[in-house]
């Protein structure tokens, strides 16, 4: 199809009208018509993604997902204004460009960012990587979460990007409503998850640091040679929140099984050239910020919380509104992850 008089090509399906984009890029940057190349990426569960070509200018275009979506969530404009903040950081993100808000244009608001080249994994055993360089990824990704936690909320203009303080008490209120309130299928295991976790507080919720809230392999985009973490991705759940938190969620791998969505417990770590949990725990902690040690709670609240992240995707997989092709198909791991959850907080799991 074509826009303002030149190309319009898209690679796969876009869920709005590329040509109104197109004529929007036109608008926007004040350039001349430039061919537009529209791609959208295979993967995630949450805000659809599009590579974007426009003449010369390589970005990733994010947006709502189509359809009814609950309050508060797929807040893209929350997204583009944490990486807007943390652009000038030591902090690796990929450069927001620009946020339009109008859902007029393409059906819902989206932002667009610079596109960074480098190396996506999803799967936790890194087979497609030698031996010998699997360990440096896991440094760089604990690397890049200590850097994300050095900063100051208050010194990039996020001092109310969220509510200082109380951090778990209030996440594990919000994520017990959501499972409360889904659709799905009861899980008895989820449901004594919900009632564990606020019993079990730990003693120090006063670390206030900006908290990704979804740190793992697969949000993370390396460099092409290096085992150096070159753009975080993936900001929807990013708060004022308790660094441990986000600690607790990347360690997630050693709690999980290949067949849990990309996890090593059970693998030979040492045959394969994988850090043990602790290696990563301490290379976190030999640059961050000095906070209380990691716990128990900490890993239990991280399987607690993805497991309420899976119905949701169960529940817009229902809704026929979910951004992936396989979400279907990732529902039933939240009953698995949630005893994946007790088997820590009960220490029927290694910690």
């Amino acid at each position: 199809m074509t826009a303002s008089g030149a190309d319009v090509s898209v690679v796969g399906n876009a869920d709005f009208d590329a040509a109104a984009l197109h004529r929007f890029l036109i608008d926007s940057f004040g350039e001349g018509p430039a061919p537009l190349e529209l791609e959208r990426i295979s993967g995630g569960q949450s805000n659809p993604t599009y590579f974007v070509t426009f003449g010369r200018r390589r970005m990733v275009l994010r947006k709502k997902p189509a359809g009814k979506i609950l309050p508060g969530a797929h807040a893209i404009e929350r997204e583009y204004r944490v990486l807007k903040a943390l652009t000038p950081t030591e902090v690796p993100v990929p450069p927001a460009i620009l946020l339009h808000e109008d859902a007029e244009l393409i059906g819902t608001p989206f932002y667009l960012m610079e596109r960074v080249d480098g190396r996506v994994f999803s799967d936790c055993a890194l087979p497609e990587l030698p031996r010998e360089e699997r360990r440096g990824i896991y440094m760089g990704m604990a690397d890049a979460l200590a850097a994300l936690h050095r900063v100051r909320p208050d010194d990039i203009g996020l001092s109310d990007y969220g509510k200082p303080g109380n951090y778990f008490e209030r996440q594990i209120g919000r994520w017990t409503r959501q499972w409360r309130e889904s659709g799905s299928p009861r899980i008895a295991a989820l449901d004594e998850l919900a009632d564990w976790l606020p019993q079990n507080l730990p003693a120090d919720d006063s670390a206030v640091s900006i908290a990704h809230g979804d740190f793992r392999l697969g949000n993370m985009l390396f460099h092409p040679t290096e085992p150096r973490v070159v753009a975080i991705l993936d900001w929807e759940l990013s708060t004022l929140g308790h660094p441990l938190a986000d600690l607790g969620f990347c360690c997630m791998p050693w709690h999980t099984s290949p067949d849990e969505y990309g996890g090593i417990l059970g693998l030979d770590a040492a045959a394969l050239g994988l850090p043990d949990e602790r290696d990563f725990i301490t290379r976190y902690f030999s640059t961050a910020v000095p906070t209380s040690p990691l716990t128990r709670f900490h890993v239990a609240f991280a399987l607690f919380r993805f497991a309420v992240i899976f119905v949701g995707i169960a529940d817009r997989a229902r809704a026929g509104n979910a951004a992936s092709a396989n979400a279907a198909s990732v529902g039933p791991l939240a009953e698995r992850f949630a005893v994946r959850a007790l088997d820590v907080a009960s220490g029927r799991q290694n910690f």
